[in-house]
């Protein structure tokens, strides 16, 4: 297991500490689980039941997609 020194000014480190008491867990593990809800790339189970929902939006295949006119271009 590998370690990591954060530099926190006072008032995060009261945050830190009151949420990892608030849940818990010790403020390792708290920062972990935050570490890891923040940086993993996968999508969560409601936001993939939102997929293919929306009948205009504009990526769907088929979808009617309105695009605005260009705007007037100026010569040089």
């Amino acid at each position: 297991m590998s370690q990591i020194t954060l530099y926190l000014d006072d008032a995060t480190q009261a945050l830190v500490e009151q949420a990892a008491q608030a849940h818990g867990l010790s403020k390792s593990r708290w920062v972990a689980d935050i570490i890891r809800k923040y940086a993993a790339h996968e999508w969560t189970q409601d936001g993939l039941a939102l997929a293919g929902r929306f009948a205009d939006f504009p990526l769907r295949e088929g979808a009617l997609v309105v695009q605005p006119a260009d705007a007037a271009r100026v010569g040089f």
